[in-house]
């Protein structure tokens, strides 16, 4: 399949070059790892400060000009709906900080980190991380393509009210999967919904590499209509990453759609408080709720990969005659 846009992962690059311009020699040191630095790679979570450890440049520790700086690289790679829930969500934990005591857990937009991995390049393999509580975004760059698998979304709260701006995150992917369960018949309905109660992340923090067994109901057994509304769920994440790369995206999902699974778990309401799956051939998406106090639609874990290619590991393999990619760093 062709490249997506050389022009996009040129402005990416030139983002992070940028940011790298406005650090001083020690902040540089900080948020540049090796490209093969497998242990940062992994180090993301859900999980606050003060309870996961995270390396790179802390966003509490820079002056205004270098937040921005993060951010451009951020919203250079990014959709704009993509940019705004990473927006949303960092502000959701500003919620939880104004509502926290004092303690070893810290909440808030100061406690997000953002890493290099490797040297930002338009020829050789990079890749860019930010994450916080809630959020781990991994954006690789190989070339001209860009993949975001893995990324974790959610938040907590999901709704809340920022200015004269009602906050309601993922509500558009929240009410098109409670859609599309309710569009099922009474048979259809039988396969994909596997029990009243909702079920926790399956693939998150520490499961690279794992692809479990399909369940629920596949794609092949749907109606034409039905197959659409399974896509567009799916686009919704998937569109998280800018319109280049996600319409070659698109296509690999299109081509996959028969054997792509979906499950539900919990009550056929749109309030968000059930579970669901999506599993295809080289996508997987879920959207956890979480029973920690309080309504469990208002803190959600949402995982999004891409078997055989998190990280970009099916591309390295692609262009590269050993299967691993090169250290630019080396």
């Amino acid at each position: 399949m062709q490249a997506a846009s050389a022009d996009r992962s040129e402005q990416v690059v030139a983002a992070a070059e940028d940011l790298l311009k406005v650090l001083s020699a020690e902040q540089r040191t900080a948020v540049q790892f090796r490209f093969n630095d497998d242990e940062q790679r992994v180090r993301w979570s859900n999980l606050p400060s003060g309870i996961f450890a995270r390396r790179g440049l802390r966003m509490g520790d820079l002056n205004a000009q270098q937040r921005q700086a993060v951010f451009d690289v951020v919203r250079a790679t990014l959709s704009p709906a993509g940019y705004q829930a990473v927006l949303d969500n960092v502000a959701a934990d500003e919620q939880l900080k104004s509502g926290a005591g004092r303690g070893r857990i810290a909440f808030g937009s100061d406690e997000f980190y953002f890493s290099l991995l490797g040297q930002p390049s338009r020829a050789e393999a990079w890749m860019w991380q930010f994450g916080g509580h809630h959020l781990a975004v991994n954006a690789t760059v190989i070339g001209p393509r860009i993949t975001l698998g893995p990324t974790l979304t959610g938040g907590q709260p999901m709704r809340y009210r920022a200015g004269e701006r009602q906050v309601s995150q993922m509500s558009e992917e929240i009410a098109l999967a409670a859609a599309f369960v309710q569009s099922l018949t009474a048979e259809q309905r039988g396969r994909a919904v596997l029990g009243g109660r909702f079920g926790d992340m399956l693939l998150g923090p520490g499961k690279d590499g794992v692809v479990p067994r399909p369940e629920g109901l596949r794609g092949a057994d749907l109606s034409p209509e039905q197959r659409q509304q399974l896509l567009k769920l799916v686009m919704l994440r998937v569109n998280l990453l800018n319109e280049e790369d996600a319409q070659e995206r698109r296509a690999e999902v299109e081509q996959g759609l028969d054997d792509t699974w979906f499950s539900w778990r919990g009550a056929l309401t749109a309030d968000g408080a059930a579970s669901y799956r999506v599993q295809g051939p080289g996508v997987f998406l879920e959207y956890a709720p979480q029973a920690m106090g309080g309504a469990p639609a208002e803190h959600i874990h949402a995982m999004y990969r891409e078997f055989g290619n998190d990280y970009g590991q099916r591309w390295f393999q692609e262009s590269t005659a050993s299967g691993k990619p090169a250290d630019p760093q080396k």
